[in-house]
């Protein structure tokens, strides 16, 4: 193997290691993201994750297609055409950065949607919890209505017996007898 094509070839293979560990970095971050995300609502992260390993297969591939014909062509070339080869091999260099941009870019893109759908799934949250507190608050309005509803139009000496019978004070207007009976039947 020539010196330039065991050039290219760590080349490549930096550029490989780079695309695996920002992989590696997004998919931990992504793994992180949708954990804490467990009882919420289902975030689709698998468009985003096929996006952006197509496009690193296709950055592979192209990579791939141009160490071949550098290979290829390192070994039949000679004087004056290897130094133009070699100005190419800055270009296949350039080129494979240009990629190795991108799929950083894509992964950044991911992981911002999954960052949004994070907080639209805790917005989500937040609003049934709220729901889930109305509707509370209004089943115990709607009990505390229906104990009332048991002691409305008794007259006051019965509201005042049943009173005693539980050893409460008997003092105070009908709605206050009603509310102390009230409470007495929640204990």
């Amino acid at each position: 193997m020539t010196s330039m094509t065991r050039r290219y070839s760590d080349a490549a293979s930096q550029a490989r290691n780079a695309v695996d560990k920002t992989a590696d970095f997004w998919t931990e971050g992504a793994r992180a993201v949708t954990g804490r995300l467990f009882a919420l609502p289902q975030v689709d992260l698998v468009p985003a994750v096929e996006r952006y390993f197509d496009l690193v297969q296709r950055a592979v591939e192209i990579n791939r297609r141009l160490a071949i014909g550098w290979a290829e062509a390192a070994g039949t070339l000679s004087g004056t055409v290897r130094g133009k080869a070699e100005s190419a091999g800055d270009v296949v260099r350039e080129k494979a950065e240009a990629a190795g941009g991108i799929a950083r870019e894509q992964a950044e893109n991911a992981e911002r949607a999954a960052r949004e759908q994070a907080a639209k799934a805790e917005q989500a949250e937040q609003e049934l919890a709220r729901q889930a507190r109305q509707a509370e608050r209004e089943h115990a309005r709607q009990a505390h209505a229906r104990a009332r509803a048991r002691y409305e139009g008794l007259p006051k000496a019965e509201l005042s017996d049943l009173l005693a019978k539980r050893d409460l004070p008997k003092t105070g207007n009908i709605d206050e007898l009603i509310e102390r009976l009230v409470e007495a039947d929640g204990r």
